[in-house]
């Protein structure tokens, strides 16, 4: 009898250690990134919301435009290069380039508070926990196109809630204007009217719902005239995203966002790169699978500079 009751305690025992391992196993599979990557991320819909940048892009009537030229010798090596050379495939085995900016507020960016704060935190502080974040994207371009210096209102936010629920805290929220359609007008893009975003807005989206931080398509945040939002902003130790494209073909939920961008010490602007990261059922954009990524493809024919210095294909 003694022995019977030993085995059922052993059995018992043996069957709820199982039980712990396999909860353990499952927490550890859930909790493994990899599987999640294998899960989700592979499968899940690529697209870039930034603009590659060059010298003939929109920029801030204040600022100038970049200068791009291939990059020359600022030391000899003897036997190899002499001080003014310009590197070459065919004599040194490679090239590249000398980007000549005008501006850390350029192109596609993100605005650390140090842009207009005096003790605001530059690019190179803020934190690596900003690189991927859920996106909301606010739909205000019929509005738009009704009168082109809309701003977004508080009511188009609670419209967004009403339709999708409570924005998350820690989420990426973009403005959707369309503005991005009129990239190929440099004269015209930042001139009034444009459309922003309003300061009662911005104060609801950080304040009411925390979020990490809004964007939208054109190089300001509004257009009055001292751009109280971007000082709003700024002075509380917020950042925004300026110069972003391509809000039409992503979802207004759902999404992820991946931000990186360039890193030079004490920075107050940053040369961003936004991709968001949609359902693997949404029907724009590519996946992993689809696109790999490496090796990479070649283009059909050899690169040459354009006259503005710019590489493209011949």
């Amino acid at each position: 009898m003694k022995a019977t009751r030993s085995l059922k305690h052993y059995l018992i025992t043996l069957i709820i250690l199982s039980l712990l391992f396999c909860t353990a196993c499952q927490q550890n599979e859930e909790t493994d990134l990899w599987q999640v990557y294998n899960k989700h991320f592979i499968q899940a819909k690529y697209i870039d919301l930034t603009y590659a940048f060059s010298p003939d892009i929109p920029v801030w009537p204040g600022f100038g435009n970049a200068k791009f030229e291939p990059a020359i010798s600022g030391k000899a090596i003897p036997g190899y290069v002499a001080v003014g050379d310009t590197f070459t495939i065919k004599q040194h085995g490679f090239i590249a380039t000398a980007y000549h900016l005008p501006t850390d507020q350029y192109g596609t960016q993100l605005d650390p508070p140090a842009h207009w704060n005096p003790r605001g935190a530059t690019i190179s502080d803020i934190p690596p926990t900003y690189a991927i974040r859920p996106l909301v994207v606010i739909d205000v371009h019929e509005k738009v196109l009704e009168n082109e210096g809309y701003h977004c209102q508080i009511d188009d936010i609670r419209e967004w809630e009403r339709n999708y629920g409570q924005i998350p805290p820690g989420a990426v929220v973009m403005i959707r204007s369309d503005w991005h359609k009129k990239w190929e007008e440099v004269d015209r893009y930042n001139k009034k009217p444009f459309p922003g975003i309003s300061i009662e807005a911005l104060k609801f989206l950080h304040n009411e719902r925390a979020i990490l931080f809004h964007g939208h398509e054109p190089l300001d945040t509004d257009t009055t005239a001292t751009l109280e939002g971007e000082y709003w902003l700024l002075n509380n130790n917020f950042c925004q995203a300026e110069g972003v494209t391509n809000l039409d073909k992503v979802p207004e939920k759902g999404a992820l966002i991946t931000i990186g961008f360039a890193k030079p010490e004490g920075g107050t602007g940053g040369f961003a790169r936004y991709i968001a990261m949609c359902p693997p059922d949404w029907p724009i954009g590519n996946s992993i699978i689809d696109n790999p990524g490496a090796p990479l493809k070649s283009h059909n024919t050899e690169l040459i500079r354009d006259a503005s210095g710019v590489l493209k294909p011949e």
